[in-house]
Order: C-alpha cells, then structure tokens, then sequence
C-alpha cells in the first residue's frame, strides 16, 4: 500500500491508502528510477567538474545538458513526492520533496496546496498553475509576455506563479498553520542559499558554481516550463484527455527518455489516475486513447508534440471556456 495526499490545504495532508498491487509487476529499474536519476545527477556533475577543471570545454557543453535533464528528473520527483507517490515511506518522501523544493526555490507545502487545484479545476479560471492562460480577460500581449518569461527563465518564474498564489489578497491557502509552515520553508530557502553563495564567495569557485550548478539548474527550469506548456497550453478541453498532451514512445530512445524522467509523458494518465506511481503510468497507456470528442490523442514523441504547441503559442491560451474564433471574413 502506498499513501497520497488528499484534496487538503493542510501542511501535513491526510492521506488515504492507496492499492498498488500492480507496483509489484513493474521492473525494479522503472520503481527505483528517482534515486537512479539522482545517483546519475551527482555522477555528471562530478564529471562536468573535471571536464571543467580541465579546460576539455568539448565535453563541459554536453555534460551540462545533461546535468540539466537529470535536474529536470528531479524537478518532476518534487511533484511525485507532493502527491505522496515519490516514496513508500512518507519520512523520505516528506524528505525528498522539501530538500528538492529547497533547492529549486520552492515551497513543498505551497506547492502541494496550489497543485491540487490544477488537479481539481483542470484548465478552468481556477488552474492557478495555468495563469494567466485560462484567463479569459486577460489581453494576448500579458499571455504572450507570460509564455516569454517562463519559456526562457522558467527557474525563476515558477517560484513567482506559486508565491503569486501565496500572498494574493484571495489566497487558497487560509490555514494559519500552513501559512507558518510555508514561511519557514521560505526561510529555509533564505539561509540554505546564502550559506551556499557565502561558501562559493569564500572559496573563490563562482565558476565551478556557475558550471556545475547555477547554468544547468537554469537550463533544467526552462525544460521544466517548455514540458508544461507541451502537457497543458494551447489546448481547448477541461477534461484529462481533452485538457492533456501526453507522449507514447515505442522506440527504446523514447522508453528511455520516459525512465529518466519519471514516466511523466504520460501525464494524461496521471489526470485520470492521480493515485498511481509513475512507474505504472505506462501500463495503462490504453487509457490515453480518445473516447469523446475533442480528446487528444497521445503523441508518438515531443518533437510532435512540440510541432502542435507551435502553433498554437501565438495565442497561449487554456481550457474550453474560451469563446470560440470569430470566422474570418473574406470580402
């Protein structure tokens, strides 16, 4: 049995017993895929040090790519632990979210009170994880210059969407005791941070920082956005199929591609079944395939995907209360 945080603001969430018989069946590369990807991370950044150190700059650019991905992995680890599905044991879970969360800015508590309502309000006015793309009022130039920003300084603008939930005058999260928490873990963020900038400063290894660190975490928080916008923008449903790009790869590339990053392709899946564990996202792939009119079907891979966001990122919008195009006049 595993447990997942329920529809609650509360800072600790009750949880509810969740059967993963099938958890079981599944390879035990794919069940131990985050501390595979968080072994793989140390692994490469270790190796972009030497790289670096050694001036091999041929190598530094590839490694720091890859360190990117495998921070992305992560990144995508922090939402699995916010759902209670990182981990069996909720000590580590708890663990792995607020160490990753601390590290990549972000409140744990905040962002499991505001993603539940992307969950529970699905690219309608109140996905606050869509703003301000499910905004009917609001004006194209504030959508595009939205989609700007996070596509290009995604390690930053993430961290203001959920702060922008925190402190807005309406704010979801009303708890006083969740409220305090959450003021905690951003003074966490405070001193962990200045403790790391203080110790790069007294050590003289600003470029090792900037290398091994800072560089890849920027690139991994535009990935980050880009597979977001992918999942959600441009699309005109409310439901998990409609609402939903997900990516279904046969080729061992894809499959591979998945692992690494917690099987989250297949986010329509994760929509439907919130309960289940990424690594039983891909054996209810049946789920994805379209049942009522205006799903979508999955992609074969991201450069589709990515094609179909394109064109629709002109005009970033959300969710099917949009009113539809006036037809185009030809006099």
């Amino acid at each position: 049995m595993a447990y997942l945080a329920t529809n609650n603001s509360d800072c600790v969430p009750p949880v509810v017993a969740v059967d993963d018989d099938d958890h079981g069946n599944t390879h035990w590369v794919s069940r131990a895929a985050f501390p595979l990807i968080s072994a793989a991370l140390m692994v490469t950044q270790i190796a972009l040090g030497f790289a670096y150190h050694y001036d091999l700059i041929w190598l530094c650019l590839p490694l720091a790519f890859l360190v990117s991905h495998f921070m992305h992995g992560l990144l995508i680890g922090f939402h699995e632990a916010s759902h209670g599905l990182l981990r069996k044991n909720r000590f580590f879970n708890e663990f792995d979210g607020m160490l990753t969360g601390t590290l990549s800015f972000m409140s744990f508590t905040l962002y499991r009170a505001a993603h539940q309502k992307h969950h529970s309000h699905l690219a309608t006015e109140r996905d606050v994880e869509l703003w301000p793309f499910v905004i009917v009022t609001s004006p194209r130039w504030q959508r595009r210059l939205a989609a700007l920003i996070e596509l290009n300084l995604g390690i930053l603008y993430t961290p203001f969407l959920f702060m922008r939930v925190f402190i807005q005058q309406d704010s979801l999260v009303r708890s006083r005791k969740v409220r305090r928490r959450i003021w905690l873990e951003f003074a966490l963020i405070l001193v962990v941070w200045s403790t790391i900038l203080i110790t790069v400063t007294r050590f003289h290894v600003w470029d090792y920082f900037v290398w091994v660190l800072l560089g890849p975490a920027v690139i991994a928080g535009n990935l980050q956005s880009w597979r977001k916008y992918i999942e959600h923008v441009g699309l005109s449903g409310h439901t998990a199929r409609s609402a939903t790009r997900s990516i279904v790869a046969h080729s061992w590339s894809g499959r591979l591609l998945a692992l690494t990053l917690l099987h989250e392709p297949f986010h329509g899946i994760h929509h439907l079944k919130m309960a289940l564990p990424h690594d039983q996202l891909p054996s209810h792939a049946a789920l994805l395939d379209p049942t009522a009119e205006g799903d979508v079907a999955p992609f074969p891979n991201y450069r589709s995907a990515v094609m179909d966001l394109l064109r629709n990122l002109s005009d970033p919008k959300s969710g099917s209360h949009w009113p539809a195009a006036p037809p185009q006049s030809h006099t």
